[in-house]
């Protein structure tokens, strides 16, 4: 049967995003521009697509690296040279706008990572049960980290240079690749070093192009080529890719129509079974959406991926506050059972390493993950999917019902624990996935009660029992 378009509102589930602060999870919102949800979902035609889609949707767990010129200083990524006047992008008001632009491009002369070691970050994110990876080839400042030949803003003309592994890009993808991740290219849309973008003859007063497109049509007509080569270049020379991201959504038509046809079909004439992440552009080049910072109210019919950063920022800033482990399996956990994927954002430290903090709790998730993943990897969507403080996922093949308890960190650990619906079978076993073993369980009305091992959780971690679903009459 061909899927459909789906249109959210038809459909009566709401597209509106709860932030952070109101999830269960109890995370706090971030500050930062959370991108607004499309409206409706179109589903990919072609088989190879689809294919590749379903096999992300079983990933589950991803992780987007931030890094580039922005994290010499440990700021906000690229928006500091942004002219809008908003409190989450940070700027020293000492400093003349066109100086601090000027002094942030010439950071380019300090990009030195001399410890740059992708085969750390590809082992630290393989022992977190992460499953598939997105890197920032280009952000919004237009600074590349791959050897791009339509501009000179590039690493290969760094202080970085003369390295061996000078195309960073080449050298993480590839290290990617040898441990089995999922490949994914972020491609920031704007550019504001790129002179078709932010033209120099008039002032960069916000996001946006500066110059009016229709009365300067060859200008945008170069941008578009500009574009168009510097993804050919990614899709062409640096392997396989499973995914391309871009970002940016005001960048699109009919405004600032970069030709999205055009660069779709040349991209899987390279890589014929691209998933396309044309963000908040609803249509068929948005292959899955992508809540910033944030966690659908419901679930949702149609492939998903929440973006929630590690730290407070995307990229590496000094003196971060990390969420927990726990947090992040809590967050994961009620992604899972709402239908989507978690995409963790994790910025490498100026001279190219996961540091030390963030790497323990990425290990710590792993050890989770090893342990409990049954509930998480390959599962789908349950009816029933939450009650009190448990989560229910769905083997694929529809065999199995997992219920993923997330404690309350602020009580003792229960004795026991409740959950209405989703019966197990009768006379049927209810296994406790970190210790392998059975539980005693009871139906009492409507209600299953699962007694919990006596000090089976001294951290209060989340706890995953499997059973079987007993059917509906």
């Amino acid at each position: 049967m061909k899927k459909k378009k789906i249109n959210l509102k038809q459909a009566t589930l709401s597209v509106f995003l709860l932030l952070l602060l109101a999830s269960p999870v109890g995370m706090q919102a971030q500050q930062g521009f959370v991108h607004e949800a499309s409206t409706e979902y179109q589903w990919p035609e072609e088989k190879e697509v689809l294919a590749n889609l379903d096999k992300w949707q079983d990933m589950k767990f991803g992780v987007l690296f931030h890094w580039g010129l922005y994290s010499i200083p440990g700021i906000v990524e690229s928006w500091s040279i942004c002219s809008e006047d908003v409190d989450w992008i940070p700027r020293d008001s000492t400093i003349a706008y066109e100086d601090y632009k000027r002094d942030y491009y010439k950071l380019i002369e300090k990009f030195n990572p001399t410890d740059f070691n992708p085969d750390q970050w590809a082992d630290v994110t393989k022992a977190a049960g992460i499953k598939y990876m997105i890197f920032t080839t280009k952000h919004h400042d237009g600074f590349n980290l791959y050897d791009t030949k339509q501009t000179d803003f590039s690493v290969m003309n760094s202080a970085f240079k003369g390295n061996p592994k000078a195309d960073v890009a080449k050298y993480v993808f590839d290290a990617f690749r040898k441990k089995d991740f999922m490949i994914g290219a972020y491609f920031s849309k704007p550019d504001w070093h790129s002179e078709y973008y932010w033209w120099p003859r008039y002032a960069t007063p916000n996001r946006h192009v500066n110059y009016k497109i229709e009365r300067h049509p060859d200008r945008w007509e170069s941008f578009q080529k500009f574009t168009y080569n510097q993804i050919e270049e990614l899709m062409s020379n640096y392997g396989k890719f499973d995914i391309l991201w871009l970002d940016g959504g005001w960048v699109a038509a009919p405004r600032q129509d970069i030709k999205m046809d055009s660069i779709a079909k040349m991209a899987r004439s390279h890589q014929s079974d691209l998933l396309i992440v044309d963000r908040t552009i609803q249509g068929k080049y948005e292959n899955y959406l992508t809540p910033e910072r944030a966690i659908p109210e419901k679930q949702l019919p149609y492939p998903w991926e929440s973006c929630i950063t590690l730290g407070s920022d995307w990229g590496w800033t000094p003196s971060a506050n990390f969420k927990s482990a726990n947090t992040i399996v809590a967050t994961l956990i009620e992604v899972a059972a709402k239908g989507g994927n978690l995409l963790l954002g994790v910025g490498p430290t100026p001279k190219g390493i996961i540091q030390p903090e963030v790497e323990a709790i990425l290990r710590e998730i792993g050890q989770w993950l090893k342990v409990n993943g049954a509930g998480i990897y390959g599962t789908r969507i349950t009816p029933n999917y939450k009650s009190n403080n448990v989560w229910f996922t769905a083997g694929k093949d529809g065999s199995k019902l997992y219920a993923l308890y997330v404690p309350d960190e602020k009580e003792d650990m229960p004795e026991s624990i409740e959950w209405e619906g989703n019966f197990p079978v009768k006379n049927s076993s209810v296994i406790l996935l970190q210790t392998g073993k059975k539980v005693k369980w009871e139906q009492i009305g409507n209600k299953i009660k699962v007694h919990l091992p006596r000090k089976s959780n001294p951290d209060k971690a989340p706890m995953v029992f499997t059973f079987k679903l007993q059917k509906e009459k």
